[in-house]
């Protein structure tokens, strides 16, 4: 499997990221926001941060980076997309996911760890999890507000598109939605960053499962 992990002026998890991606045997490189061409590459990884200074509004302005029509393409082509944080925020400002991140519900910003339910564990990005399984993956953001309007959520909620729920709901997201995907299941954007829960040193591994059911979604469609 072959990865590209795409680095905006701002990202700040570009390198969790890669290094996730290469504890679990993953070719995966690092690629600058100016670049214009993401073939040979599998998967495609927008990391978490601050894109651009969120200014505007987050993934705002990254959504005009050169990079952005190939990440469009390969969504198009059926690769794997995954936004993380600031990564999902890119992926709704570019419509290639349905809803918008917005300023948590009491304003500011929340770092910390947090219970997350599997809401459906038949994905690429979730197929190694025990369905009844609760996990603990951390969460760093002041804009994690999921919203969609009612009728968005309705056909989120029948395609089975929300993959990640909250336990506790820490920032106000509708349906207590922590991630979501598009109807194909090929592109996925959560606010909790897995990348950051792979490694023993850091006292969780429950991001763990996240990576090898990517690694079993790519190999599924080998």
């Amino acid at each position: 499997m072959k990865a590209a992990v795409i680095s905006f002026p701002g990202s700040n998890c570009d390198f969790d990221m890669l290094y996730a991606l290469q504890d679990f045997g993953v070719d995966a490189q690092i690629i600058s926001a100016k670049a214009n061409d993401l073939t040979g590459f599998d998967a495609i990884f927008l990391p978490g941060g601050f894109s651009y200074g969120d200014y505007l509004r987050t993934g705002a302005i990254a959504r005009f980076s050169p990079i952005m029509s190939a990440v469009t393409q390969a969504a198009n082509d059926g690769k794997l997309l995954v936004g993380i944080c600031n990564g999902f925020q890119i992926l709704t400002e570019a419509g290639l996911l349905p809803g918008q991140l917005l300023v948590n519900a009491t304003p500011g910003f929340i770092c910390d760890e947090v219970p997350l339910s599997i809401a459906n564990s038949q994905t690429a990005f979730t197929n190694a999890y025990d369905p009844a399984e609760t996990i603990m993956i951390p969460i760093a953001h002041g804009e994690g507000n999921y919203y969609a309007d009612d009728a968005t959520l309705a056909k989120l909620e029948e395609n089975q598109q929300v993959v990640f729920r909250y336990v506790e709901n820490p920032n106000g997201s509708a349906n207590d939605i922590a991630g979501i995907m598009n109807e194909q299941g090929n592109v996925f954007g959560m606010m909790p960053h897995p990348e950051r829960a792979v490694d023993a040193v850091t006292g969780n591994i429950d991001g763990q499962n996240f990576f090898k059911s990517i690694l079993s979604g790519i190999l599924a469609r080998a």
